[in-house]
């Protein structure tokens, strides 16, 4: 049985190198939610955080959005809105009919309508707090 593959979007960049790592770690938490619910959780903001300046922007953020495409949901960090990248990261989810969620409850019931059956029982019924600690 295949898992579902959930990207992480959030903002990424900040004014400060300090600024960009608490993006990090947000989203790095969020992930950490996602996993624990059953699902696997790709986070792009791991995957790039020691590569900036070596390549354009550009060719990160059509690489998120390649990774995005490949996905089964997306689950927003906290603060999402502020972010233009993750703002675009909607517009192409919505357009491939790729649910985006803001709670992991809302995951939770994404990923039932989608097909993948929970083996074991960690995303079912589950009405949990979000990955910012408030309950949905």
């Amino acid at each position: 049985m295949r898992l579902p593959v959930v990207y992480i979007a959030g903002p990424f960049r900040g004014q400060t190198q300090w600024e960009q790592e608490t993006n990090v770690r947000i989203a790095e938490r969020v992930a950490l939610g996602v996993w624990k619910l059953g699902a696997v959780a790709l986070c792009p903001h791991t995957l790039t955080r020691f590569y900036q300046k070596e390549l354009d922007d550009a060719m990160f953020l059509r690489g998120g959005i390649e990774l995005l495409r490949r996905c089964d949901a997306v689950l927003l960090c906290p603060e999402w809105s502020r972010s233009v990248g993750t703002r675009a990261e909607i517009t192409v989810a919505m357009a491939e009919d790729i649910p985006v969620c803001l709670t992991l409850g809302e995951l939770a019931r994404a990923l039932r309508e989608k097909g993948f059956h929970d083996t074991q029982g960690l995303y079912g019924d589950q009405h949990g707090p979000d990955h910012a600690g408030k309950a949905d």
